[in-house]
């Protein structure tokens, strides 16, 4: 296997950036380490670290953090998958449903895994401390303890929190997709084009192309750079991460036109694009209607 130091070399007149490592990092049967996954697995495990320590400064408690993390976790590999499951239903998981279980062979949507994150980790904090759950508890697990309500943060303080965390993480799981050459994008004569000539990467039989996964890190990292010095001045609670979605779906939607998709919909837009325009819809009349800005010291 190629290192990443001998994989990644300039070549010919303009420069083209070659990428010759094999996206393969080890295989155990059936399954594969790929360099998308290790990057992945970093990006979480760096992002569930940063929340626990900004979010104890905060006043939240550890625990808590830990257990809303495990659900925002859980629901963001389920809304991930679903997106892409709905973009290839008729193509790859119609004909053989099998598939749709099959995540270590790649196909998740990164837009899904935020809206499912959030999703999860909202539901567990509403359900969890509800009358409805505690009753249940009560009723079927009281051996296992009284029902108490946990001290579980706010969805919209602990959403901001995260914010800064995910753009990271976001930035650091697309190195994986970089190497791997997954996404495809547009050809182009930019000197900083890309050219993937390993056998195993999907990108191996196309033309130098524009580096779009890039740019999307380079979108993440300037949606922190906005974020990071508004973190404690935008109230209520929330709009912090409410900006966050509204400044990357502006940045997604228009980076969309460089990749190239299997599937569009309506006017020639793709999924990715589809649900950044319904993101913009919903994120920008609250920050309009709701957002204010606060002295820093305010809470």
């Amino acid at each position: 296997m190629e290192t990443l130091a001998t994989g990644i070399f300039a070549t010919g007149i303009l420069a083209t950036i070659t990428i010759g490592i094999n996206p393969i990092l080890a295989g155990f049967g059936g399954l594969v380490l790929s360099w998308h996954g290790l990057f992945t697995f970093i990006a979480v495990a760096l992002s569930v670290f940063l929340v626990h320590r900004w979010g104890t400064r905060e006043g939240m408690g550890g625990d808590p953090i830990l257990s809303v993390a495990v659900w925002c976790i859980i629901g963001g590999i389920i809304g991930a998958r679903v997106l892409h499951i709905i973009d290839f239903w008729g193509t790859v998981y119609q004909p053989d449903p099998i598939r749709i279980i099959q995540v270590w062979q790649g196909g998740i949507a990164v837009i899904g895994a935020i809206l499912g994150g959030f999703a999860g980790g909202s539901l567990y904090i509403i359900i969890r401390n509800s009358d409805r759950f505690l009753s249940l508890w009560q009723r079927f697990f009281r051996w296992a303890g009284e029902p108490h309500k946990a001290p579980l943060p706010g969805i919209g303080h602990l959403a901001d929190v995260a914010t800064p965390a995910i753009l990271i993480s976001m930035a650091i799981g697309r190195i994986g997709d970089i190497i791997n050459g997954e996404h495809f994008a547009r050809a182009t004569t930019l000197p900083w084009g890309v050219f993937y000539t390993h056998p195993n990467s999907p990108g191996v039989v196309r033309a130098v192309s524009h580096p779009a996964v890039a740019y999307e890190i380079i979108l993440d990292l300037a949606v922190l750079a906005i974020i990071w010095p508004l973190r404690h001045r935008l109230r209520p609670r929330g709009m912090v991460f409410v900006l966050y979605g509204a400044l990357y779906s502006v940045g997604r939607f228009f980076l969309s036109f460089l990749r190239v998709e299997a599937n569009v919909y309506v006017v020639g837009l793709n999924e990715a694009q589809i649900v950044s325009l319904l993101i913009m819809l919903v994120a920008v009349p609250l920050l309009v209607y709701k957002a204010q800005f606060v002295r820093p010291s305010a809470s």
